[in-house]
């Protein structure tokens, strides 16, 4: 059984146990719009209404990206303070969401796994990925914004503060040997073999007892979540409001080397 979602950019079937969402706009590295975000809770929510599903498998239509971050087109009409922290409150919630499932989510990582993709793959229990596979968040070279104190704190669990300012203030990518070597990659697996591999690995994932994963996700997702984290609705302004930010965008859609300023 296969639904989509307007214009299918997202595509979610069913298999047995198994939900599997892709996201489906290749020509765009599966960039994200707003309603593939909102598709992607709605799916969550279905899958936690179901018993008979025990998995959700996450992945990238094309074999080039898993997701390529955000559109970047959908930003043109942020222009105050409030927009900003609105926009990192709203992928908060919805990376929330994704890591409150209470079911095992597996991310099959082909590609680019960037920005937006970098968190929602970091939001998810397993990663298994092509050696083509790439990750990071290269916003100090594309946008000129930031990260919530969410996304930051969730990076840092991952990665450490030291590799998480490497990978930040050089902007580039971890390949798929450096994210296995990090722990952030569980499995690196050649493409013509990742379906094949995610699909056992859902399945074996399946017969194991419900109650047991569900637990483990659940105390691990609150131990997370007790520790208090500082307000960082300053730095979210100061970034969005600026001119850099604002020229960030300007060169990314006209495909032009930014020129930052400071301001």
């Amino acid at each position: 059984m296969t639904t989509n979602a307007p214009d299918d950019e997202v595509l979610v079937e069913r298999a047995g146990p198994v939900l599997t969402l892709t996201f489906n706009r290749p020509a765009a590295r599966n960039a994200l719009t707003w309603n593939m975000y909102e598709r992607l809770t709605r799916a969550c929510e279905e899958v936690d209404a179901d018993d008979r599903i025990r998995v959700l498998v996450l992945r990238g239509a094309g074999g080039k990206a898993f997701v390529a971050g955000t559109d970047i087109s959908q930003f043109r009409v942020f222009e105050t303070a409030e927009a900003g922290i609105a926009y990192e409150r709203d992928g908060d919630r919805r990376i929330a969401r994704l890591e409150a499932v209470g079911k095992p989510v597996i991310a099959q990582i082909q590609g680019f796994a960037v920005g937006g993709g970098f968190r929602i793959a970091a939001a998810c229990d397993l990663r298994i990925a092509t050696p083509d596979a790439r990750f990071g968040a290269p916003i100090a070279r594309t946008l000129g914004n930031c990260l919530s104190m969410e996304a930051y704190a969730r990076l840092l669990d991952l990665f450490g503060p030291s590799r998480l300012k490497e990978l930040i203030f050089t902007a580039r990518l971890l390949t798929a040997t450096e994210a296995h070597a990090a722990g952030f990659v569980h499995e690196i697996v050649a493409a013509e073999a990742i379906e094949a591999r995610v699909e056992a690995l859902a399945e074996e994932l399946a017969s194991h007892a419900p109650i047991t994963l569900r637990v483990t996700k659940e105390a691990v997702r609150r131990l997370h979540a007790a520790r208090p984290l500082p307000d960082g609705d300053d730095l979210i302004a100061l970034t969005y409001t600026s001119a850099d930010f604002r020229e960030g965008v300007r060169a990314f859609l006209a495909k032009d080397k930014p020129r930052w300023t400071g301001r």
